[in-house]
């Protein structure tokens, strides 16, 4: 059996920072860390972080009075800012650039009198954080058949921005037909969806062609990873989500002659080779590690870490 290793694959330039501002603030204070929800939407990383001290919440009112918040990678609506401020929380922003991007489009939008679309899933964390700059202005559309129904109060001064995990495919269909119904509609400047999601997505497209089954190492709540799921079903082929390699189950790999492995952008690369290890020693996997682009990305430590450090010392 043929095991084709994707890469890109695995922690994102936003992940790898949000992971190391916890790391580094639990250094500097010491535990308990509060994170205002899961730093990044993956099992394992949340439940090594509980062992060492941090704390998630989902209400700021979770946060003892004058305790140190990180923010994770999703972002935060200014009323979650305002609430802290309002306990004397320190706060460390560990929101992915890209994310806080979308943030800055929002208020950019609503500033200049459009109503925004916000293309993506109303209950995630960045979806929230997002509506949050303008709830007055944004409108929340997840299907093209939301479309349909959506009214305006003014379909000339109408933008849409999306959310950065979502489904290429799913987001080209919905900012379709909102041109198709909106020929005046406006966009952001670059698109929004995250170059990670983009490039993880394009290599199981490529290459799930070749593969009788596609497993994609990922928590059930991450949404880029549920959308590689998606790509490799959308070409017919067998695809599960795990978390690690004890959930593969032997009788998807009964009789098969390639597997597509890849990870999603919160998946710690430990939980893939734990995988592959499995594929080879237990069903005879052979290793081919392909690479469909070097993507060489960074995002420098968030100022708020630096200035918890300076106050530290």
């Amino acid at each position: 059996m043929k095991v084709i290793l994707a890469n890109p694959r695995g922690f994102c330039a936003g992940v790898r920072m949000a992971i190391e501002v916890v790391n580094q603030a639990l250094s500097i204070k010491g535990p308990p860390i509060y994170v205002y929800h899961e730093i990044v939407h993956n099992r394992h990383v949340v439940e090594d972080f509980q062992s060492r001290g941090v704390v998630f919440v989902d209400d700021i009112s979770q946060v003892p009075a004058g305790a140190t918040v990180v923010y994770s990678a999703h972002g935060v609506s200014p009323e979650v800012r305002r609430r802290s401020k309002g306990r004397n929380l320190v706060e460390v922003d560990a929101t992915c650039p890209l994310v806080t991007k979308v943030h800055y489009e929002v208020l950019r939008f609503a500033r200049d009198g459009y109503t925004i679309v916000f293309i993506g899933h109303r209950d995630h964390d960045e979806a929230v954080g997002t509506v949050g700059e303008a709830p007055e202005s944004i409108v929340v559309v997840e299907t093209a058949e939301e479309v349909e129904t959506l009214h305006v109060a003014d379909p000339d001064r109408l933008a849409y921005v999306t959310q950065t995990t979502l489904s290429v495919a799913d987001a080209q269909s919905i900012i379709a037909a909102l041109k198709a119904r909106f020929p005046n509609i406006k966009g952001p400047p670059k698109e929004d969806i995250c170059y990670a999601t983009t490039n993880r997505q394009r290599a199981v497209d490529i290459w799930s062609d070749e593969s009788d089954v596609v497993l994609v190492i990922g928590s059930r709540n991450s949404s880029n990873s549920k959308r590689l799921v998606e790509v490799a079903l959308a070409h017919g082929k067998a695809a599960h989500l795990i978390d690690d390699a004890r959930e593969i189950d032997p009788e998807w790999l009964r009789g098969v002659g390639c597997v597509l492995v890849t990870a999603g952008a919160s998946a710690p690369e430990h939980l893939v080779s734990e995988v592959v290890r499995t594929l080879a020693e237990r069903f005879g996997g052979e290793l081919e590690e392909r690479t469909l682009v070097d993507e060489g990305v960074t995002f420098e430590l968030p100022r708020s870490l630096r200035r918890l450090s300076v106050a530290a010392t």
